[in-house]
């Protein structure tokens, strides 16, 4: 497991510039400042709930259906982990996101290691989770 620090270091270098360009400076810093500020207990937290996220992930993806309950799990874990990054979250943020993981090249490989598609299977299971979803 990767400490903090290099994570947001790795994070900046990979990513720093074209996201801040997105969202701006005042969200990343935020997004770092949580991160950092996490107890270590939250940090080992969040990086099992980041392997979660892919172990069912798998196990939803040969489903190869995006309503299913595993599907739906996926979509609700996803959640949680944003949350431990994010000052608030929303169903809109949450959706672009997943439509990002498709689009980036970066973060579709990240996501296909369950398989060829894996990324959109992740994006329309959080497009089903966020249309049901009230808040």
């Amino acid at each position: 497991m990767k400490n903090k620090e290099d994570l947001i270091k790795e994070n900046e270098e990979k990513y720093g510039k074209e996201v801040r360009e997105k969202y701006g400076n005042d969200i990343i810093n935020k997004s770092n400042n949580k991160l950092q500020n996490m107890t270590e207990e939250q940090y080992k937290e969040v990086t099992v709930l980041a392997d979660e996220i892919i172990t069912t992930l798998k196990q939803a993806f040969e489903l190869k259906d995006p309503t299913s309950n595993l599907a739906q799990k996926v979509a609700e874990l996803h959640k949680k982990w944003l949350c431990f990054y994010w000052d608030e979250y929303s169903k809109e943020a949450h959706l672009g996101l997943a439509n990002m993981y498709v689009e980036d090249e970066r973060f579709r490989k990240y996501y296909d290691v369950v398989g060829v598609g894996g990324a959109e299977f992740l994006r329309d299971s959080i497009k089903i989770y966020v249309d049901k979803k009230v808040n």
